[in-house]
């Protein structure tokens, strides 16, 4: 196996010159990075990666956490770690993947030097571990937005916005009834971030246009979900416009319409918040708000390398939500 002895033998250059030109830490020449590379090229040269995160004083990962607690969608947040995972070798560091419910993993992550920088998802209103990140040497990024972010960095979809951007398409369709099917039970009760924020913008909206507006929890099994749609469609028989905020429930919900003899978008206009593969995947192809799981993912890393790189100050960045019509709402 060749070493970096050899490597600076090739390139006929000292080995503290290799080291500088591999780590970008000493400003090279041009002519003299090229032998260097030149070289590490025609020996298939490796650095081990133990001296290489001895030299640098970083370990070249990214630490995410993902809790996989009851309610969560795994093909979603699948979406956010292809991001996150994609844009992490862009950078050149590789992604551990935490996903234990409790703080222990994230404390280890902290107190030790397995990762260089962290991400966390699935961000309670008052989460716990807020005060564990503002601890740490480690500077990390929140996919969600804590009621107090301490001086994180945090990042997500402006779920408030979006609802109200449902309620804003129904009244514009002149739907007078509507109704929100949210997230289970289990992810309200926690006050996860993103759920609240959506109940909160569609209630504001539907307030503000005057329509009588209706938000249950939806659970996300093809029971729970026909229990709900007919739970709402027995107290609230004028209900013409429905918003879906539930990936996994989707599918059951329009199973259960069709299965009551309700069309979409004839006698019921239904649109979701979801990923456009989701959206496109249903019976009916779904009007949408769209959730950019990898693309949010992938600006994750961007922001946490570059507080990582150069003492960037914490930001909250809230991406603006984006409809697109596919044809299941109609006027009313």
């Amino acid at each position: 196996m060749p070493t970096i002895e050899d490597v600076a033998r090739l390139a006929k250059v000292s080995t503290s010159t290799v080291s500088y030109a591999l780590s970008g830490k000493r400003p090279i020449s041009a002519a003299t990075r090229r032998r260097v590379e030149q070289a590490v090229a025609e020996l298939g040269y490796r650095p081990h990666a133990g001296a290489r995160a001895l030299a640098s004083a970083r370990s070249e990962v990214i630490g995410l956490m993902v809790p996989l607690r009851s309610g969560v969608d795994v093909s979603v947040i699948m979406q956010f770690v292809a991001g996150v995972v994609t844009r992490g070798r862009e950078h050149g560091h590789d992604v551990l993947l935490l996903t234990q419910e409790d703080l222990v993993g994230l404390e280890r992550a902290t107190d030790g030097s397995m990762a260089d920088a962290l991400v966390l998802m699935d961000v309670e209103a008052d989460d716990a571990r807020v005060p564990i990140l503002t601890r740490s040497r480690q500077p990390a990024v929140l996919i969600g937005l804590p009621r107090n972010a301490s001086g994180l960095s945090c990042l997500d979809l402006d779920f408030e916005a979006a609802g109200r951007l449902a309620a804003d398409h129904l009244a514009g369709l002149a739907h007078r009834e509507v109704a929100l099917l949210g997230a289970p039970p289990e992810v309200l009760e926690r006050h996860t971030s993103y759920a609240d924020r959506v109940t909160r913008g569609f209630r504001e909206a539907a307030g503000a246009h005057g329509l009588t507006a209706h938000v249950l929890p939806c659970p996300s099994t093809p029971a729970g979900a026909r229990e709900v749609v007919d739970e709402l469609l027995a107290s609230a028989p004028g209900v013409t416009g429905l918003f879906v905020h539930n990936e996994r429930a989707l599918p059951h919900v329009l199973t259960r319409l069709r299965e009551l003899g309700r069309a979409v978008p004839g006698d019921v206009s239904v649109l979701a918040l979801c990923p456009e593969d989701v959206a496109l995947a249903q019976q009916v192809p779904m009007t949408a708000i769209d959730l950019p799981a990898a693309t949010i993912g992938s600006l994750a890393v961007d922001m946490v390398m570059a507080r990582l790189d150069g003492d960037q100050p914490a930001e909250t960045r809230l991406l603006t939500p984006v409809l697109t019509d596919r044809g299941s709402t109609a006027p009313r």
